[in-house]
């Protein structure tokens, strides 16, 4: 699977109206096979793509059994720009 899941945060959701999405993908792709996924899938021209690999983080929480160590996983971020005009609804939006 080529696309994990869009990023929804307020920085996300500010870039939408300059035509930039934030998702995360599989680690493996890179740019190229990223762009030619993305203009499969949604049908639009990429201009720029951006991408990002985030490090393993150490997470750990106190329970009955006491402590439990572990490790997130390493996450590899894109933002694409498409170009004007091509607008995704990822965040349903009703336009009033």
């Amino acid at each position: 699977m080529f696309l994990i899941k869009p990023f929804i945060t307020d920085k996300s959701y500010k870039g939408e109206k300059y035509n930039f999405y934030t998702f995360s993908v599989n680690r493996n792709y890179n740019k190229i096979q990223i762009k030619k996924e993305i203009e499969k899938l949604f049908g639009f021209s990429v201009k720029n793509i951006r991408t990002m690999i985030y490090p393993r983080k150490d997470k750990s929480k106190y329970t009955k059994k006491g402590f439990i160590y572990g490790k997130t996983n390493k996450i590899k971020k894109i933002i694409v720009q498409f170009y004007e005009n091509q607008k995704i609804d990822i965040f349903n939006k009703k336009e009033i």
